[in-house]
């Protein structure tokens, strides 16, 4: 047993498992931080609804054309590398954000850096982890080591998103603009990036090793076809989620209700939590119905309830919808990670990785930007219902397509 092993990974877990978990959750830290605070900052600075959205459109799509350059290159270079290089890059967006106030010079540095306005993980660190966890656990405990993961960085950033009502207070404390008070919190942001980097560096996989002879010309070949189809039906499902990423629902809350920011943080953190939790469950639920059924039996129900928060006629039938499709959203996740990575051939799983990742964080790019449209036309929640709709007819396009292909170690059983 490794002993610097972290006690909630499953038992075959290695040392660079627990590095990569632990970096990944100073992200996910930063990421809620940020993503709750994004909305209020720009209205602060005096940015409309539909500017809020452009910008997380911006953010979403450069990262996804960042990792899509990285992802078709992941088989001739070291991902150590590749992770460390985003560390520098996402250190400069949080000093950018820090210093900057015009609109044009923000929409700049969202499009080449690393902000999310996501709750969820969609820049250009998270296909060269995945394709790195695979060789880090026994292929029994993926699904398992997928969620821990994912745990993790879902409590992270919950973390996070309350500690984004720490610049209003500290503002109304001091009495000085929530404007500058804010700008310390993207610097810190940024910083993050540091000590994330100082975990990269200690990696065993995916640090820079011997040549081999000549590196596969082609990045994804034997395994195009079924990642192909899986990138198709994950973009659609992304197209939906991106009407209602976390900056978005916070906006919606802000102005349907008249949340303050310290209550919207605290309801993102709240949701934060119960998806983290409800991930658990994922790999046992897999063991019983098998990959694909979790993902789409968990996510259908969860999908409903996105719609029904639309229509409640307060905030806290609207809450309440929300914290239930929060407890069961996200278990899809670890059982969508650990299908990808088994289908494919291990040479191909950088590059399976980030195809099927660079899409859907292109389809989520696609979203923010009309939902801003939206919520500047009217406070209703209509990307609740446009988003909602769409990620239920993902749900059973898949369902039709994939519940008879298991995964190879199921079909071992």
């Amino acid at each position: 047993m490794d002993d610097g092993r972290l006690a909630i990974l499953p038992r075959t877990a290695t040392r660079d498992a627990r590095l990569l978990v632990a970096a990944r959750s100073l992200r996910s830290f930063g990421d809620g931080l940020t993503s709750v605070l994004l909305p209020a900052w720009l209205l602060a600075l005096g940015h409309s609804a539909f500017e809020v959205g452009v910008l997380s459109t911006a953010t979403l799509a450069g990262s996804a054309a960042l990792t899509l350059g990285v992802g078709l290159m992941a088989h001739r270079t070291s991902p150590r590398r590749v992770l460390l290089a985003s560390c520098a890059l996402m250190l400069a967006t949080g000093l950018g954000f820090a210093t900057a106030s015009d609109f044009a010079v923000l929409l700049g540095v969202a499009f080449v850096g690393t902000l999310n306005p996501s709750a969820g993980d969609v820049s250009v660190f998270l296909p060269t982890e995945q394709a790195l966890l695979v060789d880090t656990v026994a292929p029994a405990e993926r699904t398992a080591l997928f969620a821990r993961y994912n745990l993790c960085a879902a409590l992270a950033s919950a973390l996070g998103a309350l500690a984004a009502g720490a610049p209003a207070r500290i503002a109304s404390a001091t009495g000085a603009d929530l404007a500058d008070v804010a700008r310390f919190a993207f610097a810190g942001y940024g910083l993050l990036a540091v000590a994330a980097a100082l975990l990269y560096r200690q990696l065993g996989v995916g640090a820079p090793g011997p040549q081999r002879a000549s590196p596969p010309r082609v990045a994804l070949s034997h395994s195009r076809a079924i990642v192909l189809r899986l990138t198709a039906l994950f973009s659609l499902d992304s197209f939906g989620g991106g009407f209602v990423v976390q900056s978005i629902l916070v906006l919606w809350l802000l102005r349907r209700y008249g949340l303050s920011l310290e209550a919207a943080g605290a309801v993102m953190s709240a949701t934060a939590l119960l998806a983290a939790l409800s991930q658990l469950a994922s790999a046992p639920l897999a063991r019983r119905i098998g990959l694909i059924r979790t993902m789409a039996f968990t996510h259908l129900p969860a999908n409903g309830f996105l719609v029904l928060a639309a229509f409640a006629p307060g905030p806290a039938g609207a809450i309440a919808c929300l914290l239930l499709r929060s407890a069961l959203s996200q278990m899809d996740v670890p059982a969508r990670q650990a299908y990808v990575m088994s289908v494919v051939r291990p040479e191909e799983r950088a590059a399976a990785a980030s195809v099927t990742n660079v899409p859907r964080s292109l389809a989520t790019a696609a979203s923010p930007a009309l939902s801003g449209a939206l919520l500047a036309a009217s406070s209703f929640g209509w990307p609740l219902v446009a988003g909602g709709l769409l990620k239920i007819a993902y749900d059973l396009l898949l369902l039709a397509g994939f519940r008879h292909r298991p995964a190879p170690e199921e079909r071992a059983k």
